[in-house]
């Protein structure tokens, strides 16, 4: 019998996650009531009891435990109905935990988590024939952990949201690439959402590992009172002991005194310093799970960006075209920003997640030669262009009309890229679908 039979579970949340959720349960002879609040959802899972718009409490008195979708918070009404009758709340992640009988790695941070965890897959297949890569990257956990085996390894994109919910998870090794404000909308405060972040550490022991990037003055103050050994990485300075960027321009690992070149930065194909954290995360966290440095030297070489992160589309009539759309705040769009070598037209805005814009705005000059500003934020953003003295805006009533003036005024040697600093749920179901919307206007 599996840990999860012969119990009643109320799944909270409707979406792509509780679906996963809910079939790995039904799966494994539990009983599920599938729960939203939207009363107009409909269900295709069979025997699955389906309490849309609204649960009773004699409905609610027969649940055995519960599980809730990232997207909904712990501070819900249903999930605070559930935990005051004792109805254990726990998230995808830790149901899925139960089910994966292989090594598991694990990332989390404000920026980075795609093409650090899309790379770690990649290099982690040179060197197990089975690798799951699942979580917050598309992939839901709870549909994979199943095809695991004793040699397998899980290689995980874990977000703030799908951390506050882990109690035994427990990583071999974990990474926290960076933290800078983000969510404030759903953690209210900095001091939560940074704890969210170290939770990817909870169920860690002596003998597990954490990677943590140097140059974070969060991370590496707060280093201290983690339980798993924790190992560095830099882009700014030579360890003593981790993965460093040296002399500038090589990928180096220094373990127990020996040292290993990975590659020379211009031997890879992702640009930018914010990419050589990425892979640097990505070869510490690869090496401590023993796998050779010359079969993480050939994925790394091999390796190129993700789809939405400062992604090439195409050049028309001498003007490039990038799609940002995972530069879902200030910090991650920074980062486009920082890397365009033309004078740009940026389109910017989408739904507000509680985030402040001016040091975005600061990094403008000499790059941004135009702001086209859409969503909900707009406002908000050109109230910090005010602030900072940048003037060259303009508002869009659509995305599309936004896309239509960067089309009309860019000029040849110039770009336009969408980097919108905000979340896309305003506007878009997902960042994934604002980029590919993206994509289509522009081959159109």
């Amino acid at each position: 019998m599996s840990k999860v039979s012969n119990k009643k579970w109320l799944v909270i949340g409707a979406g792509k996650s509780g679906y996963a959720a809910a079939g790995l349960l039904l799966n494994n002879d539990a009983q599920v009531i599938l729960y939203d609040d939207n009363k107009d959802k409909t269900c295709t899972l069979e025997n699955v009891v389906c309490a849309f718009g609204g649960i009773d409490d004699e409905m609610l008195d027969t649940v055995d435990m519960a599980i809730i979708s990232p997207g909904i918070s712990t501070e819900s009404d249903i999930a605070q109905r559930c935990l005051k009758k004792g109805i254990e709340v726990i998230g995808e992640i830790e149901l899925a935990y139960m089910f994966d009988k292989g090594c598991i790695a694990a990332i989390t941070g404000t920026n980075g988590k795609t093409t650090t965890t899309t790379l770690l897959g990649e290099i982690m297949k040179t060197a197990y024939d089975n690798v799951i890569v699942a979580g917050n990257i598309g992939n839901p956990y709870t549909e994979l952990a199943v095809l695991s085996d004793k040699k397998s390894c899980s290689v995980l994109e874990l977000s703030s949201f799908q951390l506050e919910t882990v109690k035994t998870f427990k990583p071999k090794v974990s990474a926290i690439l960076n933290i800078t404000p983000d969510h404030l909308d759903r953690h209210h405060t900095m001091e939560n959402y940074i704890q969210a972040k170290f939770d990817i550490a909870k169920g860690q022991t002596e003998d597990d590992y954490i990677v943590l990037n140097y140059e974070d003055d969060v991370l590496r103050e707060k280093a201290g009172e983690l339980t798993p050994k924790v190992v560095y990485f830099s882009s700014k300075r030579e360890l003593e002991t981790g993965v460093f960027l040296k002399n500038e321009e090589s990928i180096c690992i220094r373990f127990d005194g020996c040292e290993t070149i990975i590659c020379k930065v211009g031997e890879q194909k992702l640009p930018g310093v914010h990419n050589y954290e990425n892979i640097m995360a990505a070869v510490a966290m690869a090496w401590l799970m023993g796998v050779s440095a010359d079969s993480i030297r050939e994925a790394v070489k091999a390796f190129k960006s993700v789809e939405h992160r400062i992604e090439y589309v195409s050049e028309i009539n001498g003007v490039v075209y990038y799609n940002d759309s995972k530069g879902t705040n200030p910090d991650a769009a920074i980062k486009g920003i920082c890397s365009m070598t033309r004078p740009t037209y940026l389109i910017g805005g989408g739904y507000d997640k509680g985030g402040e814009f001016d040091e975005w705005v600061q990094f403008f000059d000499g790059r941004v030669k135009k702001l086209v500003l859409i969503g909900e934020t707009k406002e908000k953003i050109a109230e910090a262009c005010k602030r900072c003295g940048f003037d060259e805006y303009i508002m869009a009533d659509s995305f599309e009309e936004a896309v239509s003036y960067c089309k009309d005024n860019a000029k040849e040697g110039e770009a336009v890229l969408l980097s919108p600093a905000c979340a896309s749920w305003d506007m878009f179901k997902s960042y994934e679908e604002r980029g590919r919307i993206f994509k289509k206007l522009v081959m159109e």
